[in-house]
């Protein structure tokens, strides 16, 4: 693998938006820690209505500081080895967490006002912009604990949460597989990254061997793994109870105003599904015209897969496919690639999957990570990304940054529609059946890896937090059966399972951040949808802008409705399994 010296500079993203270079970065943080003194001024007198707007203005400021400091992460994200990044992390987390202890007890001072009082000042003109902030403070307000309690959480928050840190470190530094062979016993090497180019190589014994290393490994570790993600469910259970939720879960969905029967709902609607991703598998076997289908098959693709892409001509498959949204939403990505908002290849000790990041304020653009590998994967999440990254610079450009930022469960629906996009304009331009078995194969995997997979580890993690909760004890066993067992419901009987299988839970780094996987889920749902209404309704794509303009002005459900998407009737949920149905019928005649 590349070091990343050896990558070219346009290849490479421009950080210089959040600090100019590392000095710049501890410029930043000195700035920040003096600043944060100035916050006792406030202390016993934010009843004081002038006070008070000084005070959420003062701190709007310091946060918008605050988010230019993930310059420290992204640099560590170029190379996980990086003792200086490292070190940088390290500062910023010290003083990021002075900052917080700075504001907890002011914080604590608003949470005591009274809900008339709070109620006031969210119909108070002086504090339009704050509107959503007291909202949030009447919401939490019986999930507040007393000052002390308050300050001694935060003073624990920076020895907290270090098990996700542990387990990237392993993951993409200290974890090395050995080469795998392929039938005729040539040998590859084995990264994270290499591994998605492996599981879709067309020769079998490869992707076989490439399923038993890459969850094999973790098996040799997976007594310290499983220590590691307990932890990990342990912190989540134990601050829920402490702030007085029901559950990890509940105050997940709480904190983003999702109700629990959206999540219930999922769950219960993909199970009554679980045929079409079993069909899809049998429908695969055929095409891949082998007697059996196996675990270490289910990714491998079928149809014209020969063909490359580089990052050029993915770059301008996406503005094609984007091009239903307008001229200025393809006019961006062009910007992303020239203005170099995208850090491109694979370099070692790189971190090995995809994100975009942004850091909200005037002038502020995004960044995006690939680990680009000239395939088509490769360029759906090119696709993916660069909607996440859309979706930051329409709320940052529309909305004061008091509401810019906008919560997961609706990000996830901006980068899947780009791949729905992308899909369907791959499909419109297919010269060949044997492009189109490929796409469809290429939709239906996005389905099957993002509702069915997405869904079966939302009940993996949710079955994890409810044992810990229930006071029965975890351990690696207990956790490996249970992912056995779901992984042989989603996938059926006629899918051949290999024994390391069970370890694949201890190699997902959602899981370290907790009831996420479930928002990909209902993402895409939402995705497809959204997709269907901008290629068919005249004028719907001002709709779609509109709901990424709007970044948290509302609740999430509502933000979804600006587009006409509504995730709490069943009546969506069917119509998009409708759509999968079709689309598995059509591919079927073209066997």
């Amino acid at each position: 693998m590349k070091e990343r010296s050896q990558i070219e500079e346009k290849y490479k993203w421009d950080l210089s938006k959040f600090c100019k270079d590392d000095d710049d970065f501890y410029k930043l943080l000195d700035e920040i820690e003096s600043e944060s003194k100035k916050f006792a001024q406030f202390s016993g007198k934010l009843s004081d209505d002038n006070v008070l707007k000084k005070y959420l203005d003062m701190k709007t400021k310091i946060n918008e500081k605050a988010g230019k400091t993930c310059y420290s992460f992204l640099r560590q994200c170029e190379d996980r080895g990086d003792r200086k990044a490292n070190e940088m992390m390290e500062k910023r987390n010290v003083v990021l967490t002075k900052l917080l202890r700075a504001l907890t007890p002011l914080e604590s001072e608003i949470d005591k006002f009274s809900v008339s009082k709070l109620n006031g000042l969210h119909k108070n003109p002086k504090f339009s912009l704050y509107a959503r902030y007291f909202e949030a403070t009447i919401r939490q307000k019986k999930h507040s604990l007393s000052a002390k309690e308050e300050m001694l959480l935060t003073n624990l928050s920076e020895a907290m949460g270090g098990t996700e840190d542990v387990f990237d470190k392993f993951n993409d530094v200290d974890l090395k597989f050995a080469d795998i062979e392929d039938s005729k016993g040539k040998k590859y090497p084995l990264s994270q990254s290499k591994f998605g180019v492996y599981a879709e190589s067309q020769d079998r014994k490869l992707r076989e061997n490439a399923f038993k290393a890459i969850n094999g490994k973790r098996g040799e570790f997976i007594n310290t793994l499983a220590s590691s993600y307990i932890a990990n469910v342990k912190e989540d259970c134990v601050l829920a109870k402490v702030r007085k939720y029901k559950s990890a879960l509940s105050e997940s969905l709480f904190c983003e105003e999702i109700a629990p029967e959206v999540y219930e709902m999922l769950i219960k609607k993909v199970r009554e599904n679980v045929d079409i991703l079993q069909e899809f598998f049998e429908v695969k076997r055929k095409m891949l015209k082998q007697k059996d289908i196996a675990i270490y098959d289910t990714f491998a693709p079928v149809g014209s897969v020969s063909k490359k892409y580089t990052y050029d001509e993915a770059i301008e498959l996406v503005k094609s496919a984007t091009a239903p949204l307008g001229k200025e939403y393809v006019a961006l990505i062009d910007r992303a690639k020239k203005e170099r908002w995208i850090d491109v290849y694979p370099t070692k000790n790189k971190y090995s999957g995809a994100f975009s990041s942004a850091a909200e304020g005037k002038g502020m653009t995004p960044v995006v990570l690939m680990n680009f590998e000239d395939n088509l994967e490769s360029v759906f999440t090119l696709a993916h990304e660069l909607g996440h990254a859309m979706h930051f610079y329409f709320s940052n450009m529309h909305q004061p940054i008091q509401t810019a930022d906008y919560v997961i469960f609706v990000a996830e629906v901006a980068s899947t529609t780009n791949e729905m996009l992308l899909l369907n304009y791959l499909l419109q331009n297919a010269k060949t059946d044997k492009e189109k078995i490929t796409l469809y194969d290429k939709f239906l995997s996005e389905v099957r890896s993002t509702i069915f997979r997405q869904t079966m580890f939302a009940e993996f993690e949710q079955f994890a937090h409810e044992e810990y909760e229930k006071e029965n004890p975890l351990s690696a066993e207990l956790l490996c059966e249970k992912y056995e067992e779901l992984n042989n419901f989603y996938h059926g009987k006629k899918v051949k399972q290999i024994p390391q299988m069970k370890y694949e839970w201890a190699r997902i780094p959602h899981f370290y951040d907790s009831f996420y996987v479930y928002k990909y889920a209902t993402g895409i749902t939402a995705a497809i949808e959204i997709c269907g209404k901008i290629l068919k309704e005249k004028d719907f794509a001002k709709k779609y802008l509109k709901f990424l303009s709007s970044g948290s002005s509302t609740d999430p459900i509502s933000l979804l409705k600006i587009a006409d998407c509504d995730l709490t009737k069943e009546k969506t949920f069917d119509d998009v399994f409708a759509t999968c149905r079709t689309f598995l019928k059509d591919w079927e005649k073209l066997l």
